[in-house]
């Protein structure tokens, strides 16, 4: 496990968008406005529901977002979608911060069920993220998690099997 702190701050993730956290060409979250957290509160490589990592993040909600005056006009909702690639991007930055080299994407999702939404009046969502595997051989270096996202506390988003990658090319 490489030595990084166990929580980070808005300007530990801004450092991790230009690269300079994990290193060039390593796990590298998206600059604002698709950086879908504020703070990293939690991070590990053991612990978490299945003792394989975890990370807890929060991201402060107010009605200034870029996506509410888009998404719809008139009736304003946080695209699902921005909440999964928050979960996304929480799984990459578990990789690298367990040391791991190699660019981050997406490869996929189990199962994702949406039951509520966020709108410009919630105040902070809470994304949970619980490994199920998190595996490095020679060939492939891979994260699979399920996660959750709160707002103000009411599990409003959940997902099964995220995959998340590295690789080096």
């Amino acid at each position: 496990m490489a030595q990084y702190p166990s929580s980070f701050d808005k300007e530990d993730l801004l450092k991790c968008a230009r690269g300079e956290l994990f290193g060039p060409g390593n796990a590298q979250l998206p600059a604002p406005p698709m950086l879908m957290m504020d703070r990293i509160t939690e991070i590990s490589g053991d612990g978490g529901l299945h003792g394989k990592g975890h990370v807890v993040a929060e991201f402060d909600i107010n009605p200034d977002l870029w996506f509410f005056e888009c998404h719809f006009p008139g009736n304003p909702i946080m695209p699902g979608c921005l909440g999964l690639d928050g979960l996304w991007q929480l799984t990459g930055f578990n990789l690298g911060w367990r040391g791991w080299e190699g660019r981050g994407y997406a490869l996929g999702v189990g199962e994702v069920k949406l039951t509520g939404m966020v709108r410009p009046d919630r105040k902070m969502l809470t994304y949970k993220v619980d490994f199920t595997k998190a595996i490095q051989t020679r060939r492939l270096t891979m994260g699979v998690a399920d996660g959750i996202v709160e707002a103000d506390g009411e599990v409003i988003y959940q997902v099964k099997d995220m995959k998340v990658a590295l690789s080096e090319g």
